[in-house]
């Protein structure tokens, strides 16, 4: 009987075979087919010039950060071709050691500092470091401009980069530059548009500014995180950077996810940032300033303690510079105010009271702006919304290298 039974079995193979054969080459094909696919479209996409550039990384310190190398043409709000250093910040390579007779500048700031909207030569950091140059004060030093400066960054995260990765360098000046429309806003977990990422803040316990990182630690403990940071998931974020065809993927999905409407969309300008422009009204704005101005000053302290000065810098926002007289006008009185400079008033008391020195752009920015009918921040076809344009960054770095001249750092 199980001599019998084998054979059965045996015969029932047989004719299973040549079907399972048939399944494999049939499968096989199709992979075939699949990866000739993704080639032909990695190679027509590769031709028609397309690039998708994502220059960002997940940081365990800071949320995320910019990748070391990245490189790419940058299309929101012009086209800009891209490209970060080795060590992960938007500028030309830099020693870590500082050469002899060399006066270091280090910029901390947002995506204003990040400035992928303009040439790496047009930005107002380049324009400091060429402007100075001219300095009877710099006439015996070379001055090199370092900057530092990540998209979305708070106070507080460029507070936490100046002391883990831009000590290092010995800078002799910190220039942190002060986005007033969002950097009060982003210093609060409470008001943060993006208050649901895993970033670091700082906040008040027991009458003390302390960091706080729980969101940070606790995306650090996940295993999606540490998968990231093993070979494997390196592999995988080397091809989502290379793959054109997952670049267009994401591509369209950033399209359709920028496309649907936001709280934000329905304000003037642009969600909560609108209240910065008038005395805090509720118990969150109240901190949000009080946590912001404990970094200010705390940041000051960090800076003196190595030797080097602190200038604080608050930049502007489209509507503050806005050169038509109706629409700033319709805006204020929106808010009930009769004029968008509390926030830059307010940092320039505190530096006034505390010992730093602050310099507000936003006034000398807009009267620019009005006499010569110019957009300083996005174009005319954006009603000025947008970063500071070609002549923006011109204007902020002749009049940061102005300061800084005068005061003789």
């Amino acid at each position: 009987m199980r001599i019998n039974s084998y054979i059965a079995e045996d015969k029932v193979a047989a004719k299973l075979r040549p079907r399972l054969r048939l399944l494999l080459a049939r499968f096989l094909l199709i992979i075939g087919g699949v990866i000739a696919a993704l080639l032909i479209a990695e190679i027509a996409l590769h031709i028609w010039g397309f690039n998708y550039f994502n220059p960002y990384i997940v940081d365990q310190d800071l949320g995320y950060s910019l990748r070391p190398g990245a490189d790419g043409w940058w299309t929101r709000e012009g086209l800009t071709y891209v490209k970060i250093n080795s060590q992960g910040f938007r500028d030309r390579e830099h020693s870590i050691a500082k050469p002899p007779d060399t006066f270091r500048i280090a910029i901390l700031g947002d995506s204003f500092a990040e400035a992928f909207q303009v040439p790496l030569e047009k930005t107002f950091w380049s324009v400091i470091e060429a402007r100075l140059q001219q300095c009877p004060g710099t006439a015996k030093v070379k001055v090199e401009v370092m900057n530092f400066g990540v998209s979305g960054f708070s106070t507080a995260r460029e507070l936490i980069l100046l002391q883990k990765r831009v000590r290092q360098y010995s800078p002799d000046l910190i220039i942190l530059l002060v986005t007033v429309a969002n950097d009060i806003r982003d210093n609060s977990q409470s008001l943060n548009a993006y208050k649901r990422q895993p970033l670091p803040y700082f906040v008040f316990r027991d009458g003390q500014l302390v960091l706080d990182d729980s969101l940070v630690a606790a995306r650090n403990r996940t295993l999606t995180f540490r998968l990231q940071r093993s070979s494997l998931g390196r592999s995988f974020s080397w091809l989502q950077n290379h793959s054109r065809v997952l670049g267009l993927i994401y591509t369209v999905r950033e399209a359709n996810q920028s496309s649907q409407p936001s709280n934000r969309d329905k304000q003037n300008e642009p969600g909560l940032d609108s209240e910065v422009y008038r005395p805090p009204s509720t118990p969150d704005w109240e901190e949000a300033w009080r946590v912001t101005e404990a970094l200010l000053v705390k940041m000051r302290d960090e800076v003196q303690m190595k030797g080097a000065r602190l200038l604080v810098v608050t930049g502007s926002s489209g509507i503050q510079v806005n050169p038509d007289a109706t629409t700033r006008q319709k805006f204020m009185n929106s808010l009930g105010v009769g004029n968008l400079f509390y926030p830059d008033e307010r940092i320039k008391s505190l530096g006034q009271a505390e010992g730093f020195d602050v310099l507000n752009l936003a006034p000398s920015l807009y009267e620019y702006a009005s006499v010569n009918r110019v957009f300083v921040q996005g174009s005319s076809e954006t009603g000025g919304r947008g970063h500071w344009n070609e002549i923006g960054h011109r204007l902020a770095g002749e009049l940061i290298a102005r300061q800084i001249c005068r005061a003789d750092f």
